[in-house]
């Protein structure tokens, strides 16, 4: 896609964007789906609750990565805007260095002290074993992981949501593939149990970097892997700066978000692994109900940031209510979908009548929320595109830490495990009307420049 215009309509660029993002991010956790699918209706609930039993670990793994796969994008953005591709380049070259180095460091320390970490989340000790096995191939492929997600998050800053498309169903179909052969030995491939989903992830991530990287150099792509990135493969530390500045508080909400959720994982544990298994389903639901809030929000970054390249700051507001709109009509008639399916949609994951009933129970109460979480995702997006990033950061920070944590663990105490899902609400509500707050009164009044 072109940098922004104004003699597009907004309608228009926003969903020529938006439609490939959304479907890129809803293949991004169908791949996750299909392995619990798989998981749970071929080996069982205990190893789906295995498999549940590490999603904050593994989460807490890539939140600094994510953290700065947010930070890149909007320098990467500001420069296309500007048509300054040299800079593009010099921004992606020394953000995928550092990837590339942390990369390697977690795959070191995650092959050591899976397990160790694991019991410190108070993972229930039947299912301790498959979730050590799990989470060690899981945490040792990292450095792959890291770039497949680096790179397609760096091409949507120049606009091309069709490439990390093509990527994430590449990944996804050979991953349909490979798990149910890995768990039954098909085609002469050994049985691997619990690592199936884990191998089977790894290696579609490989394939699927492989091709990326061939069409990048065919297409001849801004972000090609050429000469001239290579030659940007070191640390520029003044570009450094400042995708630290824009990616760290990214970052650390990622961190928090993630101890939050490692949190409320053991709040769940304490109620049983049929407990921990609906938490795994429920994860799984609300990631696609939340895929179209979070694409709209990054759509609104991007055009953003390109919009500030290409000097026309008065378009942001424009943004702003484009966003928040498409929310409404989109995420919220995917939440209508899903009440009226939830029993059917959580029978895909699981096939015990009591976690069914449990996880159903716990989606009805989170589900209507979540157009909350976009309205507020679409103001921050924005917002972080001018570089505003410490105060959405450090909002966000105090709504987990003061409002869902505490109300999860009291309510969790008073009326079981209906109340830890009761939190997401009161979050979400609280995140919501103090983001607006500070865009309303402060952020619209601020003047806005280009980062680099």
């Amino acid at each position: 896609m072109r940098p922004v215009s104004a003699d597009t309509p907004l309608w228009k660029t926003f969903l020529i964007f938006l439609g490939p993002l959304m479907l890129s991010n809803i293949l991004q956790a169908l791949s996750g789906t299909l392995n619990n699918i798989f998981i749970g209706q071929m080996i069982g609930v205990e190893a789906l609750a295995a498999v549940s039993a590490i999603f904050p670990l593994l989460f807490f793994c890539i939140a600094f990565v994510m953290g700065l796969g947010a930070g890149a994008p909007v320098l990467i953005g500001q420069a296309y805007g500007a048509r300054e591709l040299d800079k593009v380049k010099a921004v992606a070259g020394t953000t995928l260095t550092v990837v590339i180095v942390l990369g390697v460091a977690v795959a070191l320390a995650g092959g050591f002290f899976a397990e160790p970490l694991l019991r410190v989340l108070g993972t229930p000790a039947n299912i301790l074993s498959d979730a050590t096995a799990y989470a060690r191939v899981m945490l040792i492929a990292m450095p792959a992981l890291f770039l497949f997600l680096l790179v397609t998050s760096m091409t949507r800053g120049v606009g091309d949501t069709k490439t990390p498309l093509i990527a994430l169903a590449i990944s996804t179909t050979s991953g349909l593939l490979l798990t149910p052969s890995l768990i039954r030995g098909w085609f002469g491939l050994p049985m691997l149990g619990i690592q199936s989903a884990a191998v089977a992830s790894v290696i579609a991530t490989l394939i699927a970097l492989i091709w990326i990287f061939w069409h990048m150099r065919r297409a001849k792509h801004p972000l090609a892997p050429d000469a001239e990135l290579l030659r940007h493969m070191y640390v520029d530390w003044k570009i450094l700066r400042v995708v630290l500045r824009m990616g760290l508080p990214t970052g650390v909400q990622m961190i928090v978000m993630s101890l939050a959720e490692i949190a409320l994982l053991s709040f769940v544990n304490q109620f049983g692994s049929n407990a921990t298994a609906a938490y795994g389903a429920v994860n799984q639901v609300l990631n696609y109900v939340q895929f179209p809030a979070m694409s709209i929000a990054i759509t609104a970054s991007i055009l953003g940031a390109q919009a500030i390249g290409g000097g026309q700051i008065r378009r942001l507001r424009a943004i702003t209510r484009t966003g928040i709109a498409l929310n409404f009509v989109i995420t919220g008639s995917l939440i209508g979908l899903a009440y009226l399916f939830s029993r059917a949609i959580i029978g895909c994951f699981v096939t015990s009548a009591a976690v069914i009933e449990m996880a159903q129970t716990l989606l009805h109460i989170v589900l209507w929320s979540v157009v909350l979480f976009g309205v507020s995702a679409v103001l921050s997006g924005v917002m972080r595109a001018s570089g505003t990033v410490i105060a959405p950061t450090a909002i966000s920070i105090l709504a987990i830490i003061a409002v869902e944590v505490p109300v999860a663990y009291v309510l969790s105490q008073r009326i079981g495990i209906n109340g830890i899902w009761m939190a997401y609400p009161v979050f979400f509500s609280s995140l919501l009307a103090l983001q607006l707050a500070f865009y309303w009164f402060i952020w619209r009044h601020k003047t806005i420049s280009k980062l680099i």
